[in-house]
């Protein structure tokens, strides 16, 4: 049997000002053998990245403790080496993929120059002399046109573009265990395949091991050699991963296992329309020269036409930049747009066109149309309470008593299965689900019938996923709503929708009712993007 890479043996450590004594990560012990890919799976909180990221001792060390433990690697015991080594282990002997490359890379510095500075760090390679290096490694990225790239700031990247990059800067020294920290989270369907198998590629050619952390099980199954669980900080489940699969032992494990999203929603039976959009256009000018004329458009929704019934989900899926998110907010009338938006309030015959209305016009029937954005941690003020947040809209449409107010928002957060005796915390003290339910909840207190969501679940876990489909399903049913719900993750969106919008470049390639689209894609586009979701690699 091959000596182990890297050794972890009883693990504990703890985070100084922690509100009780438990452990982040409790007595946990495994090996990374040479040449192996070998998943950590868990939910958020279960201490998953804080084992990975105390290899090379990322921690802050006066906000963590070690309370017991040794992690082996070429024979040193990194929780006790000094920094010196350590910084020649850090991006070269192990090297480190995080979750988001826009807070990773430094936002001031070109591409050649974070990528130099790796190898003269590690090698003492000069700017001049690293250039080729640097290509050479963009190219194997497969950075399109790298040579023009060299130069690019990391904004003006696109995120899988970002992804890459920062492959080339954990990679471009070769090392002999890569920890990949959720690579693929935030990343479209298709561009979630091309990373993966980018990597799984560069792994059999440097012949190195890959810690892979994630929460996704279905990179995990197609991607790892041996599998390990992981909750509450204790490693719960380890073996080959078609073992673990095939046959969990905890009850934890099948749980996690079994957390997809429901099934598709019932057809919808005869329903009146309530928003119907025609020819909407979106464009956004492109200005140069010294005049600042412009000279082209980015045209981010182009000529898009669809109708939404009473108590349908309309699923709006592409790739970044497709211009899903921008339809989704020029619905809204939260950016300018041309065409025809028209929506019916109930109890009204006539329709209202939204684009032919004013600021002051338009602000009551705000009440009837939500939205819930991607990120409910950014989307949510830290400085106000759940009772201040949820509060906010009913202050604005209606005069309360504060013992009215404080009722509806309580009667609003037992709707989404929130404890109303959280109310006067704040956003800081909730976990990532309980923050979307927040959201969820202030958008629901004003009863809207149209909920526009815009990835509400990219950035949960499989089973916190699973609970807020479930609840928007349940909200669903019970009062009527309809929902244009935006996504990438394909299999959110078909255990949320009625009917499937494609996007591409702005435009609409194909739509039609859910499951015609998912057992019969027409579109050569349509057809790419679901063969990605059902085989990443």
């Amino acid at each position: 049997m091959n000596q182990p890479l890297l050794s972890i043996t009883n693990l504990t450590l703890t985070f100084h000002g922690a509100t009780d004594a438990t452990p982040a990560v409790r007595d946990v012990s495994f090996d990374v053998l040479p040449g192996e890919v070998l998943a950590l799976v868990g939910e958020s909180g279960s201490g998953k990245s804080v084992t990975a990221q105390s290899i090379l001792r990322l921690l802050n060390p006066s906000a963590v403790r070690y309370d017991s433990g040794q992690i082996s690697f070429a024979g040193h015991d990194l929780l006790r080496a000094d920094e010196r080594h350590l910084n020649r282990i850090r991006g070269g002997s192990i090297g480190m993929i995080f979750q988001e490359p826009m807070t990773s890379l430094n936002p001031l510095q070109s591409i050649e120059k974070q990528l130099s500075e790796s190898l003269y760090l590690h090698k003492g390679t000069k700017r001049a002399a690293a250039r080729p290096k640097v290509l050479e490694w963009l190219q194997r990225v497969e950075i399109r046109n790298a040579e023009q790239r060299l130069s690019a700031l990391p904004h003006e990247l696109s995120g899988g573009e970002r992804q890459r990059v920062m492959i080339a800067m954990a990679l471009i020294n070769e090392p002999d265990l890569l920890i990949a920290d959720e690579p693929t989270t935030a990343l479209d369907v298709t561009v979630q395949a091309q990373i993966l198998r980018l990597l799984k590629r560069l792994q059999k050619e440097l012949g190195m091991s890959v810690l892979f952390i994630t929460h996704d099980l279905g990179i995990v199954r197609k991607l790892a050699d041996r599998v390990m669980i992981m909750r509450r900080g204790e490693l719960l489940e380890r073996g080959a991963t078609a073992e673990v699969f095939d046959n969990p032992k905890t009850d934890y494990a099948r749980q996690l296992l079994a957390a997809e999203p429901g099934a598709p929603p019932a057809p919808l039976a005869q329903a009146n329309p309530l928003l119907t959009v025609d020819h909407l256009r979106t464009w956004f000018g492109v200005s140069t020269g010294l005049l600042r004329r412009v000279k082209h458009y980015v045209k981010a929704v182009d000529d898009i036409s669809f109708t939404l019934a009473e108590g349908e989900t309309l699923g709006i899926v592409g790739e970044s930049g497709s211009g899903k998110t921008t339809l989704g907010r020029s619905v809204l009338q939260l950016i300018k747009c041309e065409g025809d938006v028209h929506f019916t309030l109930a109890g009204e015959n006539a329709s209202r066109n939204l684009l032919h209305l004013s600021a002051k016009q338009m602000k009551p029937l705000r009440r009837h149309i939500q939205m819930i954005f991607q990120d409910p941690f950014a989307s949510l003020s830290p400085r106000m309470s759940v009772l201040q947040i949820i509060a906010e809209g009913l202050k604005v449409h209606e005069r309360y008593s504060k013992t009215e107010l404080e009722a509806r928002v309580i009667d609003a957060m037992r709707e989404v299965q929130l404890d109303p005796e959280l109310r006067h915390r704040y956003p800081n003290e909730f976990s990532g689900g309980q923050r979307q339910r927040i959201a969820i909840a202030r958008a629901l207190v004003l009863k809207p019938r149209l909920l526009v969501l815009d990835e509400p679940t990219s950035a949960l876990d499989r089973s916190v996923q699973k609970d807020i489909v479930d609840l928007l399903q349940r909200l669903q049913r019970e009062y009527g709503l309809s929902y244009l719900f935006i996504s990438h993750d394909l299999s959110v969106v078909r255990s949320m929708s009625h009917r499937i919008m494609i996007m591409k470049d702005g435009k609409v390639v194909e739509q039609g009712a859910a499951e015609r689209i998912f057992n019969q894609p027409q579109h050569p586009y349509s057809k790419a993007l679901l063969a990605a979701a059902n085989d990443p690699l």
